[in-house]
């Protein structure tokens, strides 16, 4: 089963319902409609299990509403280059490539 690491409090916001996508770059697990996910914290504890039900290959310029919606948001498009620099640890810009995953919780 392939694992997501979520940053807190991001598996909160999973398991109470409001987030149902996250975004990943450089996606080395090839993550691809219907597989299986176990969603873990960072340090790879288990907190839930979904399954892939869409996957979009975009740029962070090219989200759209609905490739938002259900993710947490950020005060400004600098704050979501920041914070993503910072989980990749790479320069993240508007042309930097990453994979939209919405999943629902089984």
């Amino acid at each position: 089963m392939k694992q997501l690491k979520f940053a807190e409090p991001l598996s909160q916001l999973v398991l109470n319902g409001q987030k149902h996508t996250t975004w990943r770059i450089n996606d080395e697990k090839k993550i691809t409609v219907g597989d299986k996910l176990s969603l873990c914290h960072i340090d790879g504890r288990e907190f839930a299990k979904a399954k892939v039900i869409q996957v979009k290959e975009i740029t962070f310029e090219k989200l759209t509403e609905e490739d938002k919606k259900d993710h947490e948001r950020f005060l400004s498009d600098e704050k979501m280059y920041q914070t993503y620099s910072r989980y990749y640890n790479i320069k993240v810009t508007s042309k930097t490539e990453l994979k939209v995953i919405k999943f629902k919780l089984i």
